[in-house]
């Protein structure tokens, strides 16, 4: 089995528990993440990989990290995640990327993301769950954030922190791979 179809198993296996463990219907959970009932039957049933964004809605949706949908093992009090087995989410042709590399439920989901965006890359999101905070710290280059339609640069050596419950993007208009380490905590769902 590839690291994708065992992926792909493990996130049918813990969408079905969360979506139990909340008691929500399909259709609860189609409404309630913008996802279709029928793409949430094939993603349940491991017949379909879905995108990042799909994922993060359906996260959102449940409560919970991307980390707790797509976890192969789950319940050890310190889990160590070696680099293979971080989980590239996103990637261009040119080398862009974002891997999540660690996250918890403890209080709600919290995730640990490695970043790289090359020259003329962008990646967008759409709003998280109210009192979604991400922290963010640019280690090379220059990125260009985008919360809710307002730019910010953020140099190498700069930290910035936003409430991401509206659209927001990670540009980079420069001529240098942008590199950065973010965060995304997610209030737990009463």
């Amino acid at each position: 089995m590839t690291d994708l179809d065992q992926l792909t198993h493990s996130l049918a296996r813990n969408l079905k528990r969360w979506r139990a463990e909340r008691n929500l219907t399909l259709d609860a959970l189609a409404a309630r993440s913008g996802v279709s009932r029928g793409m949430i039957i094939q993603i349940e049933q491991a017949r379909t990989n879905p995108s990042v964004g799909t994922t993060v809605k359906l996260a959102d949706a449940l409560g919970v990290s991307i980390t707790t949908l797509l976890d192969r093992e789950q319940g050890a009090r310190v889990r160590l995640v070696p680099p293979e087995q971080a989980v590239r989410m996103w990637s261009t042709e040119a080398g862009s990327h974002h891997t999540l590399l660690v996250g918890t439920q403890a209080r709600g989901p919290v995730e640990l993301w490695d970043w790289r965006l090359e020259p003329g890359d962008a990646s967008s999101s759409d709003p998280h769950p109210p009192g979604t905070v991400e922290l963010l710290r640019v280690t090379a280059g220059e990125l260009t954030l985008v919360v809710a339609g307002e730019e910010f640069t953020v140099p190498a050596g700069t930290s910035a922190a936003f409430e991401s419950n509206v659209p927001h993007a990670y540009r980079n208009d420069g001529t240098k791979a942008v590199e950065m380490t973010m965060a995304v905590a997610i209030p737990p769902v009463h």
